[in-house]
């Protein structure tokens, strides 16, 4: 489903591409754009992942030359990984204070799961299994190419709209021009937003799961967002097409559901996640909020 989901995303870009490219360039325009979009939509294809982990700065863990946290932390991966029934996946980390993670790849033979530095000094280990196995569960379900695709087509078109502006007025004068620079990423951005809500449900869902604790991620949840908050995650400020890849909107760290958000808003999630615990018969005592304060103030490994 993950696969028909990319094609049909690829195909409506391809179509937003050419026709802005019709409307600046006329024929030669869209023939122009056409090339340039198949080329694009080609390498997303196999090259997206490597794309967007050197945009966000990441870098893989070697367990040789690793800390002991970062062993710890790519070893309780695999094991998540090995309880969902996926391949081990590559695991990055990001330098930045801001708590957040993110996974990415064209398949579960080729995953990624990125967490950031934040992200593990901020959360206990229970937490960040919670966090790790919401990555797993969108390998799993193969939301991973879609979202990859999406993050660096997006960013694309936001590009070729603002081209329009300089490039484009001789044929469809300065208000069309405008236009087009407006709705074009418009379009893109209510594809991301289309997926990225209920994508993350599903991926809460599932990946309580696979960690087995659905208030590990709920404690997680509300954790993340306040750090996100507070702190900002410069790489992806920068390029805030991958903004809807993260499990927490990375850009500020709010919203609600409607239309112009990226993610379901937090509380919506947390809320879900007990009601699953619940169904589930996982007691709230099991919880890390409810863990003694000295086993909180451990950090995240204590």
């Amino acid at each position: 489903m993950g696969t028909l989901k990319t094609f049909t995303l690829l195909a409506a870009m391809t179509a937003l591409f050419t026709g802005v490219g019709y409307l600046i360039g006329g024929t030669t325009g869209m023939a122009v754009a056409f090339v340039v979009v198949a080329s694009m939509n080609f390498f997303s294809w196999w090259n997206a992942d490597k794309i967007v982990l050197k945009m966000q700065g990441a870098r893989e863990i070697d367990p040789k030359t690793a800390s002991p946290m970062l062993r710890t932390f790519a070893n309780d991966v695999k094991k998540l990984a090995d309880r969902a029934g996926l391949p081990p996946p590559r695991v990055y980390i990001i330098e930045t204070p801001q708590p957040n993670a993110f996974a990415t790849g064209r398949n579960p033979s080729h995953a990624a799961v990125c967490a950031t530095t934040g992200l593990l000094g901020m959360l206990n280990r229970e937490e960040v299994a919670g966090v790790m196995a919401h990555e797993l569960a969108h390998v799993k379900h193969r939301d991973t190419l879609t979202m990859t695709v999406t993050a660096t087509i997006a960013g694309a078109i936001g590009m070729l709209a603002n081209f329009a502006l300089f490039f484009g007025r001789e044929r469809t004068g300065l208000i069309g021009s405008i236009a087009i620079m407006i709705f074009a990423p418009i379009a893109a951005g209510l594809v991301q937003m289309a997926i990225s809500r209920s994508r993350e449900y599903e991926a809460d869902r599932m990946g309580a799961e696979i960690c087995g604790n659905p208030l590990w991620l709920a404690s997680a949840l509300e954790k993340i967002e306040r750090g996100a908050r507070s702190t900002i995650n410069v790489a992806a400020e920068r390029n805030p097409a991958m903004a809807h890849m993260y499990i927490m909107n990375p850009l500020n760290g709010r919203g609600a559901d409607n239309l112009f958000s990226t993610h379901p808003a937090t509380a919506n999630r947390v809320e879900a996640l007990r009601r699953l615990a619940s169904e589930m018969g996982v007691s709230p005592a099991t919880s890390p909020a409810a863990a003694p304060e000295a086993r909180r103030q451990a950090g995240p490994w204590g």
